[in-house]
């Protein structure tokens, strides 16, 4: 007996099922990207294209194959044993005579200035003399300055005509290039970065042990205290988050300097003489103190959502099963809250590497951290390049401490709440 074929299902208006199954489905996502794609452009314009242009201008060269364009042409070729000759001379002095027309020739020396201390002053006086210099050119631009004379003048330039460069980089971990091309460490009295970053990475540790210290009990607290009694002390927890972060730390400077209120009563109660009031401002001591108060919640809360699922029962079980309180809370309560731990610990590191305000009010020389140079170099220094390449370092770092917490401890076993 034959059978028949088989006929493929169609929708009323005969479209085969298979089709208008695809179509639905790419019609759904369609839908969910259009859903999600203003965030996506949030994402991108606030936080990818940032990141994109710190990494650009942490190489980016341009100042010296552009202002000097034809003095790096001239220069291709020279061997680097003996100054260049009358040609190259010749290309400098219509670079300069054209930099100094248009007025641009300030990034520049700011840039070759970055490289050997001096060519900012070198630069402005040869531009500013430039108009009355007669070949042959050589000789004038010398007379000028001496600085035209040196032969690591030119390997600069030479150097430094690439469009990218390493440079920013090499500073931002306390070395340089030599004139023969060679990575050296910088002089002693201009080693600055290295120290700054070490300082940052401990005293966030720091600071994170100590929220640690201070936030478990707390968190644990909330978690067993009556209703009543722990919503008031979530509100004790929460108020700092009401209150701006400005007015926290000039807060803690009145309670930490000299003549402040902790030391005034230190004095009262004749703990301390009122010659030997603690200095406990403007130093290591008061970004410590006043960072763990500000990160403190950032710890408290996510070792307290954790807590919250851990029922009251296994502590209860592990007494009924003849453990001591302190054995039962360590080998049974404890390696519940890891989640917790993990996740503020994480969560307050990262934040204090990257603080910025309280360090700078409250830190002085020595209580600074390595976010605090970024700024120096953006706002006075104006080196925006090697402000990039040490927040390039600080990026990559937190980068790789993440991937060391996600190996030991596994990002998917965070909890935030």
């Amino acid at each position: 007996m034959s059978q028949s074929p088989s006929v493929p299902l169609t929708t009323a208006d005969g479209v085969p099922l298979k089709t208008s199954l695809r179509r639905a489905v790419r019609r759904s996502k369609v839908k969910a990207f259009l859903l999600v794609s203003p965030l996506l452009l949030f994402l991108g314009i606030a936080f990818v294209m940032p990141i994109v242009e710190m990494l650009w201008r942490s190489v980016d060269n341009p100042e010296v194959s552009t202002q000097l364009s034809r003095t790096v042409a001239a220069l291709e070729g020279w061997d680097g044993e003996s100054l260049p000759g009358e040609p190259v001379f010749a290309a400098l002095a219509e670079d300069l005579r054209e930099g100094q027309e248009a007025r641009n020739l300030g990034l520049l020396s700011s840039r070759l200035n970055y490289e050997k201390s001096g060519m900012r002053s070198t630069i402005s006086r040869t531009a500013r003399r430039i108009g009355r210099v007669e070949p042959p050119f050589r000789e004038a631009l010398i007379e000028i300055n001496d600085t035209w004379g040196e032969l690591d003048t030119w390997k600069l330039i030479q150097r430094e005509a690439t469009p990218y460069t390493l440079s920013y980089y090499l500073a931002a971990v306390d070395l340089q290039l030599s004139p023969t091309g060679e990575i050296v460490q910088v002089p002693d009295h201009l080693k600055v970065h290295v120290g700054l970053f070490w300082r940052t990475f401990w005293m966030s540790a720091m600071i994170t042990g100590l929220t640690l210290l201070l936030g478990y009990p707390i968190a644990f607290l909330l978690t067993n205290l009556p209703l009543r009694h722990s919503n008031l002390l979530m509100i004790l927890v929460l108020l700092p988050f009401w209150t701006s972060l400005l007015v926290r730390t000039t807060t803690w400077i009145a309670i930490l300097q000299s003549q402040g209120v902790l030391n005034d009563v230190m004095v009262a109660l004749g703990v301390i003489a009122d010659e030997a009031r603690w200095q406990m401002i403007h130093n290591k001591a008061g970004t410590i103190i006043a960072m763990t108060h500000i990160l403190l919640p950032f710890m408290i809360l996510p070792l307290y959502s954790v807590m919250k699922t851990i029922p009251p029962s296994y502590m209860r079980a592990a007494r009924s099963l003849g453990g001591k309180p302190f054995l039962s809370f360590r080998r049974v309560y404890f390696p519940l809250t890891i989640p917790g731990i993990a996740a503020g610990g994480i969560l307050v590191f990262i934040l204090s590497i990257g603080y910025y305000i309280t360090p700078a009010l409250v830190g002085g020389q020595s209580g600074r951290f390595i976010t605090n140079y970024i700024a120096y170099h953006m706002q006075t220094s104006l080196n925006w390049g090697l402000a990039a390449a040490i927040a390039s370092i600080l990026l990559f770092v937190v980068i790789v401490f993440y991937m060391i917490f996600n190996r030991l401890i596994g990002v998917d076993k965070v909890k935030l709440g």
